[in-house]
């Protein structure tokens, strides 16, 4: 048998299928698509939920594809054998409602043995125990004698969650010799590493009611999931998945950074666990940026996040250096580029993503570091020997520490962690994030009252070009709100004062996508003898009183399947199913938006442009307002690149740009040099918007049709939001004139509150604040004199604490400021000597100590003297040996406080 590579195998398998008739797919993106109830795309089937459920109409009866997929649910047992991993890739070939168990069977046979080649003697069935027309096919078509197929029972062969389609499933495992395993528990369907699964078909036949009722579906599928990676294994008859081409390139290039250690060869079990660790991650880190993941501290950003951060600790375990996993990344791409060239695409971006969360986490684990020293040092003060288990999920949690890091470091000062109390934490965490997910059945779609609409109603988008349109009803929803008792429902009418949504055939009516809100307008019934205008747009309608019923669009959107919902409140009469109405789409709301959406593509080429190409959307927003537009970019901007890119924006406005789009095929687009945004779900055919020679993009939104109709472009702010992820936020049109007309009227209230012109507001400004100046300085001095009198000759009380002199000494109503001063002019009048002083404001005190550099060198220490005293006036603080700061909320402790200063400072000085 020929040793197939990855990239050959994922190939092989797509083009088999194909060979079947099935639609080869390409990879769905990580990030799900309309599905609330996953985080990540976590198995083949996931992106295709809505064409099991029936949400959606398949563009083929038959798919065949090769998802990449992440699973993190026990993300702590990672890499502690080497079964299992973060990422891998899943091939399958699915049916909905064409062939079944008669061709899904005999074609996974021949797939394996003729195409790849395995030996068919050491390939062996299981099926579940009741599926007798499985277990017929196997034995009769395929003369696979019954004692080499095992039966199993629900847990292992029944795949159902929940309420929903389910069914029995048939798996195939391989025998990978006695080499693996030959104990009894080695067994075909035991725990030993000598039987692999490599195939396993579901049949999804059955519908679940919840109750444990079963009824059969009238559409059964096919559900069949092959882990490339095992597959692989099993091929190349390697030890794991570790073991496989392309993720053995990238675990020898770990070991190689670690010094050139050995992996499975006599090192300790630990270095096996990191290197494993370091291998898989990466993987998983490298593809979830690749579809516009971003490390942040929620959702999967937090996934990923903690994905790197474990990384680089077990990097750092392993002895590795600096930064390292950028180049890593670079492997990973090198080697999975073949099957998904957006890697290569996306490469520069993805190592940028990956070098700055690294950075991040090495001050963030220093600073985990700080806080674990002085968790210790409060269970040494008072005498406990076991750190809480909720101080140590705060470890985990917060700073990236695991369990076992803190345990290690624990013990060696001779403490315990109480890990009982860690697990209850860390359960009541995910408990909290399984309460936040939506409840969803096996294919967990989103039970929304629109699925409950037939899968063939669907509406198609005339609005490109037109404002006005007639349609058709197809289907109707009464909506209520959530204090109402009554449900959402599909309705067969709406009628006045009702809440609700009209879905017609044919729609100008944008849903909201892609950033831009959807549109608002009206929708009429007109009587039959009615003549429309069919240029009027809602806001000069001169037909409204004509209409014997108006429903009122408040917003548009995109719902089950392709339908567009227009959703409102009928203002009179009533709208019934398969009435043919006008819609009228707000010309001026839809102008606005416009502008907004079409000035954010020039942004975004001119953020390319003066920032660099690395710039790529991370999302945006417009609506009639404003635009939103957040981009990846690893520092805040200067003034003046804002305002470069402001004045490129508004260049390109007053050249008058025709604004033209073209639907083109996907792999023209890109040749076009169109760019993609990152997660987006294209189908064959996209919408290419070009905008002169400048921009050109893929979108499905809708767009002004020359620059000039933009008007003006004015940025309001630039600000960052999460970890290389920065935002601007601008207007547009006639939102600009609003604004400096604001800023106007603003200027000339200040002018009038300051009893002058707008023309001379910045002088009388600058006047002003020279006065303000003056008076400060003023009052800093006087302040400093009234302190300096309340505080006295201090200097003659000094006492000589062991050849040093201390002033320790308390004053009301002086700020730290001023305390530094009163410090300095004792110091400058004494020389050598340790100044404490205390001041109470408002309750609050603030402490400062300086020790001057002869006294330093005799052993005095402010930092660790103010540490000392700071307790007994409720507060702490610290700083360096020859100066000290800190804060208390109990000022009856400050006598008490100061005499402490003079035994501490004894102690010191010896």
């Amino acid at each position: 048998m020929k040793k197939y590579g990855v990239n050959e195998l994922r190939d092989m398998y797509l083009s088999f299928f194909e060979s079947k008739q099935h639609l080869r797919m390409k990879s769905f993106s990580l990030v799900p698509h309309n599905d609330n109830s996953l985080l990540i795309i976590n198995s083949g089937m996931a992106p295709l939920k809505p064409y099991f459920t029936g949400q959606e109409i398949p563009p083929r009866r038959r798919v065949t594809t090769c998802q990449k997929c992440v699973r993190t649910g026990d993300l702590e047992n990672v890499g502690k054998t080497a079964r299992h991993g973060t990422f891998f890739e899943m091939l399958g070939n699915f049916s909905f409602g064409d062939y079944f168990k008669e061709e899904a069977i005999p074609w996974a046979w021949e797939f394996l043995t003729e195409v790849v080649g395995l030996d068919a003697d050491r390939l062996y069935p299981s099926v579940y125990v009741d599926d007798d027309e499985a277990f017929k096919i196997w034995t009769e078509k395929m003369h696979i004698p019954a004692e080499r197929i095992i039966k199993l029972g629900k847990e292992d062969n029944f795949w159902e969650h929940g309420s929903g389609p389910c069914g029995p499933c048939t798996e195939i495992y391989y025998d990978r010799g006695e080499k693996y395993g030959t104990g009894p528990e080695d067994v075909l369907g035991g725990e030993g590493d000598r039987f692999m699964e490599v195939w396993n078909v579901v049949f999804s036949q059955f519908n679940n009611d919840g109750h444990g009722n079963y009824t059969d579906l009238v559409q059964k599928n096919i559900d069949t999931g092959m882990g490339l990676e095992r597959l692989a294994v099993a091929v190349q008859d390697v030890g794991s998945i570790f073991d496989v081409d392309t993720i053995k390139s990238t675990r020898d290039e770990v070991c190689a950074m670690a010094g050139g250690i050995g992996y499975e060869q006599g090192n300790t079990q630990e270095s096996d666990v990191s290197v494993r660790v370091v291998t898989d991650h990466i993987r998983s880190a490298t593809f979830m940026i690749s579809d516009g993941i971003m490390p942040s501290n929620e959702g999967r950003g937090y996934v990923l996040r903690r994905i790197i951060r474990r990384a680089v600790r077990h990097g750092r375990k392993l002895g590795i250096k600096g930064s390292f996993l950028p180049k890593l990344a670079e492997n990973v791409i090198a080697g999975s580029k073949d099957g998904y060239p957006e890697l290569e695409e996306k490469k520069d971006f993805i190592l940028n993503v990956i070098r700055q969360e690294e950075d991040k986490f090495e001050k963030t684990f220093e600073q985990g570091l700080e806080i674990l020293d002085s968790m210790q040092e409060e269970l040494k003060k008072n005498g406990q020997k076991v750190l809480s288990g909720d101080d140590a999920f705060k470890l985990y949690d917060t700073y990236g520490f695991p369990l076992d890091s803190t345990q290690e470091i624990l013990a060696e000062n001779g403490f315990d962690v109480d890990t009982e109390g860690f697990d209850k934490a860390m359960k009541t965490q995910r408990e909290t994030a399984r309460k936040a997910r939506k409840v969803s059945n096996y294919m967990g779609a989103d039970a929304t009252v629109y699925e409950d609409i037939d899968a063939s109603v669907n509406s198609t988008f005339v609005g490109y070009d037109k404002l006005v349109a007639d349609g058709t009803i197809v289907a109707m929803v009464e909506l209520h709100s959530a204090d109402e008792d009554s449900e959402n429902a599909v309705s067969d009418a709406l009628t006045d004062g009702m809440t609700g949504a009209i879905i017609t055939d044919e729609t100008p009516f944008y849903g909201t996508m892609g950033g831009q809100v959807g549109d608002r307008g009206k929708i009429f019934l007109y009587p039959a003898d009615v003549e429309k205008n069919e240029h009027d747009a809602f806001g000069c309608d001169s037909h409204e009183d004509a209409a014997i019923a108006v429903f009122k669009v408040d917003s548009t959107e995109h719902v089950a399947g392709s339908k567009i919902a227009m959703i409102g409140h009928v203002v009179k009469g009533m709208f019934k199913t398969g009435d043919k109405v006008t819609l009228k789409v707000c010309k001026k709301g839809r102008l606005a938006t416009c502008r907004n959406h079409s000035a954010t593509h020039l942004l975004q080429k001119a953020l390319r442009e003066v920032l660099g190409t690395h710039v790529e959307q991370s999302g945006s927003y417009q609506d009639t307002g404003r635009t939103r537009f957040d981009f990846s970019h690893f520092q805040a901007m200067t003034p003046d690149e804002i305002k470069r890119v402001e004045n490129l924006v508004n260049e390109k406005i007053a050249e008058e740009l025709d604004v033209v789009t073209d639907v083109m095929s996907l792999e023209d687009a890109k040749k076009s040099g169109a760019m993609a945004l990152f997660g987006e779900k294209y189908g064959d055919s996209v919408r290419v918007v070009k905008m002169g020679d400048f921009s050109v993009e893929l979108c499905g939104g809708t767009h002004v049709s020359n620059t000039r109709q933009i008007g003006y472009f004015k940025i309001l702010s630039e600000s960052g939001v999460a970890a290389g992820v920065r935002r601007i936020e601008a207007l547009t049109g006639d939102n600009v004139l609003d604004y400096y007309k604001k800023i106007e009227e603003e200027a000339r209230e200040a002018a009038s509150l300051l009893k002058t012109n707008t023309d001379g507001l910045i002088d009388h400004i600058k006047k002003l604040q020279d006065e303000l100046k003056a008076v400060k300085s003023e009052n800093e001095s006087l302040k400093s004199s009234a302190a300096k009198d309340a505080l006295g000759d201090v200097t003659s009380k000094a006492k000589d604490i062991n050849g040093v002199k201390l002033v320790a000494s308390s004053v009301s109503n002086v700020d730290m400021n001023e305390l530094r001063d009163l410090g300095d002019s004792i110091k400058e009048k004494l020389g050598d000597c340790v100044v404490v002083l205390m001041s109470d404001t408002d309750g609050k005190v603030s402490i400062m100590t300086m020790a001057s550099d002869g006294a330093v060198k005799k052993g005095a220490h402010a930092g660790n003297l103010v540490k000392a005293i700071a307790p007994i006036v409720g507060g702490g603080g610290g700083g360096r040996p020859n100066m000290a700061q800190a804060g208390g909320k109990n000022a009856s402790g400050i006598t008490e406080a100061l005499n402490k200063a003079e035994e501490v400072l004894s102690d010191q000085i010896k």
